[in-house]
């Protein structure tokens, strides 16, 4: 991959590119086959991304005719990486499988090992044959849809396909590697005053963020409403933030401490809960949730807004589901795109039928929501939330991070780039835009750090 580095590094003109010749192997993070029952006795937060991730060279897979190789800059971590790679809640191998069983392309996906990741920027190297938008040479960012054309109901909204799957979870050859192969309707011009580890991190939280709160097929967020966000200095609500307060609305943010409180604080958010202070216990056990803790909540909400949310944004499932329907205003939604907490989700269904409540399920996003969420980063109104970059022989650490919370925003990673702050070529935008805006994420954790080390 040396000499395509190179070649990128020095503006190579696509002819060129297109001419170099593509390795037979290539450098990727993987888990493997037979590992995959190496946790069976842990408990879901003992299980260590660092023992299953592997880094080592892969074979370069064939080319089919609506794809494209791409050299891979940077990649990011998703909490679909971590559930690969403690294969929870269950090993990914028999998605690969599924998929090998399709087609002749699809039997590609099903081996041993599983290269993983579903975010990517980079560079096209070269294109199949049937690719008509894209040519080598062109930067990228990459979206995690996989899907094709041949089911009806892909046409209407391709999320509703019954073979749609997620890049690099449901797929194999993903993006934390040196090389990837993806479908040319994956790929996305990348903002050309963003770096590639910048770049790299906006796809997968960014998009379902934006299908969930902005598209036609969730919430549809008005101007003017209200919005209440679980998890909102990480990789999905640091996002939704953003969108709500670009769309006119208002934003309540939850998250787990004080720094969090003031990183959302220097992102514009004025009402931020600290669930640390609070101390909330929507559950008395296991089986019984308190009502009381719930009113609790819905009345430090209506203290920073005087009323209760038209939108609750969900991702932690069954830790917060029973609160999140009974704080939603009546005829507002709850829409929820994940379960990080749990998926057998409990709640008093008399505050949903009562008080005319819906809860919208949301699943990343169409090529469509992908693209216009790209096009507002590209304009500078959203901004990248990456926070800290590693390099790929530590994306086990990386992973290990986002399991346990100990992040915020989104965790990059270096795959080709052999170093961060490259890859900006439009270094006039990303001064008129605001390194300060861009950067809000990183310079926070940077000062975090500083602090405990100091």
């Amino acid at each position: 991959m040396q000499h395509i580095l190179e070649a990128i590094q020095a503006d190579a003109s696509g002819e060129d590119i297109a001419a170099l010749p593509i390795p037979d192997s290539y450098r990727a993070a993987f888990v493997r086959r037979d590992e995959q029952n190496m946790f069976e006795d842990r408990e879901s937060f003992e299980k260590d991304p660092r023992e299953s991730i592997r880094v080592a060279e892969v074979p370069t897979p064939e080319l089919a005719p609506d794809e494209v190789y791409i050299a891979v800059m940077a990649s990011s971590i998703n909490f679909n990486t971590v559930w690969t790679s403690i294969f929870e809640p269950l090993p990914t191998f028999g998605f690969l499988d599924r998929l090998g069983r399709e087609s002749s392309w699809g039997a590609r996906h099903a081996l041993d090992y599983h290269v993983i990741g579903s975010d990517a920027s980079g560079v096209v190297l070269k294109a199949g044959s049937a690719v008509r938008n894209w040519n080598p040479g062109d930067r990228v960012a990459v979206h995690c849809n996989y899907v094709d054309d041949q089911d009806p109901a892909a046409h209407e909204d391709s999320m509703l396909a019954s073979n749609q799957r997620i890049w690099g979870f449901e797929s194999n050859f993903g993006g934390l590697a040196d090389l990837s192969i993806v479908k040319a309707n994956q790929l996305m011009p990348k903002p050309a005053h963003l770096t590639w580890e910048e770049s790299s991190v906006n796809a997968l939280c960014g998009s379902t963020s934006y299908r969930m709160l902005v598209g036609d097929n969730a919430a549809r967020m008005k101007q003017g409403d209200s919005v209440l966000i679980w998890g909102a200095s990480g990789g999905l609500g640091s996002y939704a933030c953003q969108l709500v307060q670009n769309g006119g609305g208002t934003p309540i943010g939850v998250v787990s401490s004080p720094e969090k409180v003031d990183l959302l604080h220097q992102l514009g958010v004025e009402h931020v809960i600290d669930r640390s202070e609070e101390d909330y216990q929507f559950w008395t056990d296991e089986h019984t949730q308190d009502e009381r803790e719930w009113r609790r909540l819905g009345k430090r909400v209506r203290g920073f807004i005087g009323d209760d949310p038209n939108i609750v944004f969900e991702h932690p499932g069954r830790s917060t589901m029973g609160a999140s329907v009974f704080v939603t205003k009546r005829g507002g939604k709850i829409v929820t795109c994940a379960a990080t907490t749990g998926y057998m989700i409990e709640y008093d269904n008399r505050h949903l039928w009562m008080r005319l409540k819906q809860i919208v399920s949301s699943h990343f996003a169409n090529y469509a929501e992908a693209w216009e969420m790209n096009r507002l980063i590209d304009q500078g109104r959203i901004q990248p939330t990456l926070s800290k970059t590693f390099s790929l022989v530590d994306v086990g650490e990386a992973a290990y991070q986002v399991h346990h919370n100990q992040h915020e925003g989104k965790l990059g990673v270096l795959c080709l780039a052999p170093e961060a702050g490259l890859g900006i070529s439009n270094p006039e935008k990303r001064e008129a835009i605001g390194e300060n805006k861009i950067t809000l994420f990183q310079r926070h954790a940077e000062s975090l750090e500083k602090t405990v080390g100091g």
